[in-house]
């Protein structure tokens, strides 16, 4: 791209001003959708082999055939217990909301609580729920005669994202302060340090708001299904043989369709997954240490604000077409993604520096085509407009001329005698000659209208469009006086006088006049001033 001959200044200035931009706009999530779609094509198969321990006791809908309206006696589910029990269960997760005693039988929490007890090794959930929008959360405990009999106390606050699936997870909540694990956190049995970021309202607690922290993204073992599942009714009536239950880590929940919380995730978008599946997964991630960690906020956009800066200045010095500089570096970002999710489990959402690079792409390729444009116009050796050009805006001045009813002036302009500096000096002396000679003429052309052209290979053209006859004949005069006095350094010491035959010819075009009129007239005059002499000019005496 150094045919755009952007200096040093505006490279910088290009690249960290849209950097800071694509730096915005992930700061604000502005492509929170687009990222999101790229993060579940990436992990939505990437499957691992889950937790082996790990089993799903279901209350599916033929337990409600067989056990009757829901919500069934505590005494049932402290049955439920006990075959769990003797069958050498390691940890049983029972995720039922029970916040209120058993108003008719008394004797039901106490059974469900001697079990627990027994138990030993039951987790039980907490909920933050409001029963109006203005009104305070409130944490929904167990009672406390079963909040005491449990092993742990865990949050099952499922995380949902505005286009309504479930990504990622807190795995730490609690009214006023995050001290609640979640429930597959409690399940796992993970005692290290928890992985994951902070909520950002972390210091600014308030003890009537749910707070959460070490938030991850949930990597799915599998589709929807993945986990074996083992009925409610056949734990209860022995029919699940206890060498498969024994030293399972157990979630209890619901899986029944019309009473069971259903979730979409990034694994399908086709079918529904149980609030169980998801804690059995939240516990296999943490398990096997999968989770996924995103990036700080200000790290994410600070890697954006880099990656397109650093892109933006690379594309600005690249030589290639900006098409080659686009292929290499568009795929940058999603190729940083990839590796980092894919080698660290660390999750960089790409589409901000996606967007940035692209705008890149396109602010050079734009600056490139007006460059290919204008090249394709001017004359390589004199940087003059070529006879293309000139043709071009010889045309429309004369038309334009015609309309508003001022007049034009045409200056055809022949260098002396030019062969004469190449078979004695050589053809690098002769482009200089040419260079210095374009160099006057192109300083006469002042305003933003007045085209200075290289009409053939010593032969160079003046369009001055409202110059009267007396005006463009003072130019030309003072053009030819310029060059007269001027020379070309030929050697050492050495210098080459130069001249010019100048054919000047003005008119206010008529209605049935053409371009060619004009040109005409100062070809005519050119001839005379060559059969003159050469080293002078001629004004068309009547064009």
């Amino acid at each position: 791209m150094n045919a755009l001959r952007l200096s040093w200044g505006q490279r910088l200035l290009l690249a960290l001003g849209i950097g800071l931009l694509a730096g915005l706009g992930s700061q604000a999530r502005m492509f929170w959708q687009a990222d999101e779609a790229v993060y579940d094509r990436l992990v939505g198969n990437w499957d691992y082999p889950l937790d082996p321990r790990l089993i799903i006791v279901a209350i599916d809908e033929r337990s409600l055939q067989q056990l009757g309206q829901w919500p069934w006696p505590r005494s049932t589910h402290a049955q439920l217990l006990e075959r769990l029990r003797e069958a050498g269960v390691d940890r049983v997760a029972l995720d039922l909301m029970l916040p209120e005693p058993d108003r008719k039988d008394a004797t039901q929490d106490q059974l469900l609580a001697a079990a627990i007890t027994r138990s030993g090794n039951v987790v039980l959930p907490v909920l933050a729920a409001s029963t109006g929008n203005d009104e305070v959360p409130e944490e929904l405990l167990p009672i406390p005669l079963l909040a005491d009999a449990a092993a742990a106390l865990a949050h099952t606050d499922i995380e949902v994202d505005a286009d309504g699936v479930a990504r990622g997870l807190y795995l730490k909540a609690g009214m006023g302060t995050p001290y609640w694990p979640a429930l597959g956190l409690a399940l796992s049995g993970e005692r290290g340090a928890v992985p994951g970021l902070g909520d950002g309202a972390a210091g600014h607690a308030s003890p009537y708001q749910w707070q959460r922290d070490n938030y991850v993204r949930l990597r799915y073992a599998g589709r929807p299904g993945s986990f074996p599942q083992v009925s409610y009714i056949d734990v209860i009536e022995g029919r699940v043989p206890p060498a498969l239950l024994r030293g399972r880590l157990a979630i209890v929940g619901m899986t029944a369709s019309g009473i069971a919380p259903r979730l979409l995730t990034p694994t399908s978008r086709d079918s529904w997954m149980s609030g169980s599946e998801y804690q059995a997964n939240v516990a296999s991630m943490l398990l096997g240490g999968h989770a996924i960690l995103p990036l700080p906020r200000l790290l994410q956009s600070t890697a954006v604000a880099l990656l397109v800066a650093l892109c933006a200045l690379g594309m600005t010095l690249s030589v290639s077409p900006p098409w080659v500089s686009a292929a290499v570096a568009l795929p940058l970002p999603l190729l940083a993604s990839l590796v980092l999710l894919r080698g660290f489990d660390l999750w960089f959402a790409p589409v901000a520096a996606l967007a940035g690079i692209l705008v890149v792409v396109l602010v050079c390729g734009l600056r490139q085509m007006r460059y290919w444009r204008r090249q394709a116009n001017r004359d390589p050796l004199t940087g003059l407009a070529n006879r293309m050009r000139f043709e071009e805006a010889f045309r429309l001045e004369y038309y334009a001329a015609r309309r508003s009813g001022r007049p034009l002036s045409l200056a055809l302009i022949d260098l002396d005698n030019f062969k004469h500096y190449n078979d004695t000096f050589g053809h690098h002396v002769g482009d200089i000659v040419l260079q210095h000679a374009a160099c006057m003429v192109a300083e006469l052309a002042r305003r933003p209208r007045d085209l200075a052209a290289r009409f053939g290979g010593d032969e160079f053209a003046l369009v001055l469009p409202g110059a009267s006859s007396e005006g463009a004949r003072q130019l030309i005069e003072a053009l030819v006086v310029r060059v007269r006095q001027s020379g070309v350094a030929v050697g050492k010491g050495q210098q080459a006088r130069i001249s010019i035959t100048v054919g000047l010819a003005t008119l206010t075009p008529e209605s049935t006049g053409t371009p060619a009129d004009l040109f005409r007239a100062a070809d005519a005059a050119l001839l005379q001033a060559k059969a003159a002499g050469r080293d002078g000019y001629r004004v068309a005496a009547d064009a």
